[in-house]
């Protein structure tokens, strides 16, 4: 898949800070085989103290044009924090529908994006969230 240079300025923010965070969405459905178009990329962290502040360092490396963010937005449950604009989107989410975190994070696949190496949300826990999201959908 395309990765655009802010998508690799942001792995690097994320990476350099050690946050603990799992690429979910179009970019780990590619990942796991099956690419398809998106205009976004899709970033799941851990909603804990330690990791808030790491998240919230990542975004200062990184320059977010963003003035209203704080640590605490990277605690907030069903939280997203975007940046930019599509195709150029960056979502940084604080939960995904259908799984925890703990147990995603345990069942992490290694990956690269862009060059750099990434945790992907697994084939299992990814379709559990497909499932899930689309019940929500149905409703």
């Amino acid at each position: 898949m395309l990765v655009n240079d802010d998508y690799k300025d942001m792995l690097s923010a994320l990476n350099d800070a050690g946050v603990e965070y799992l690429v979910v969405g179009a970019y780990a459905l590619g990942a796991h085989g099956y690419p398809r178009a998106t205009g976004d990329i899709d970033f799941w962290v851990r909603p804990s103290e330690e990791n808030a502040k790491r998240a919230w360092h990542a975004m200062l490396a990184f320059g977010t044009p963003r003035s209203d963010l704080s640590e605490s937005d990277f605690l907030d449950p069903d939280n997203v924090v975007r940046i930019g604009m599509p195709p150029r989107c960056i979502d940084l989410l604080t939960s995904i529908t259908g799984v925890d975190f703990d147990s995603a994070w345990q069942d992490r696949v290694a990956s690269e994006i862009g060059g750099y190496p990434v945790w992907v949300l697994s084939r299992e826990h990814l379709i559990a969230n497909k499932r899930a999201a689309a019940e929500i959908k149905t409703c």
